[in-house]
């Protein structure tokens, strides 16, 4: 089994404390996946986010529709936590984000994954072929909205506590 990696790190406005609230809630992915995917989290809400929370996701993978669960394996608020896939499109899917501080109260957050669509020869002519450059756009894709939305969430969240 081919094991394939994928790292992308951003420099984001505000504190580890202030950026991880954002990635934490599960929602949220709604919003920084592209749209062509269609993906939507089917877990009940609220989620309530640490080591062994389950969720549920549906999506469509060139038009073809995917149900994807993954367990949130570590959980350490404002630094760092870890998703594995438990059934979906993967052979192994192991997300790790991670958020460091850094001056001006920024963060540099980075994600790795390890990811692999195993069947041998065939699983590595279509990443190749498709997979790696799938998996690749949807991160570039991440890279172009997070710090929008996360700006908007900071403030939102600034706002409600100021009442």
């Amino acid at each position: 089994m081919t094991v394939h990696t994928l790292t992308r790190q951003q420099d984001l406005e505000g504190t580890p404390e202030e950026v991880f609230p954002f990635f934490a809630d599960a929602t949220n992915l709604e919003a920084i996946t592209p749209p062509l995917l269609a993906f939507q989290v089917t877990t009940p809400r609220p989620i309530a986010m640490a080591a062994g929370t389950l969720i549920e996701y549906r999506l469509k993978i060139h038009r073809m529709p995917i149900r994807w669960r993954t367990l949130i394996e570590q959980w350490q608020p404002s630094e760092s936590f870890v998703d594995t896939q438990i059934k979906g499109p993967y052979k192994l899917w192991h997300h790790t984000h991670s958020f460091e501080a850094l001056p001006g109260g920024r963060t540099l957050m980075s994600d790795v994954v390890r990811y692999s669509i195993g069947y041998g020869p065939l699983g590595d002519l279509a990443h190749t072929l498709f997979v790696g450059r799938d998996v690749a756009a949807i991160f570039d894709y991440r890279g172009e909205v997070i710090a929008p939305l996360l700006a908007a969430d900071i403030e939102a969240r600034a706002s409600s506590s100021e009442v």
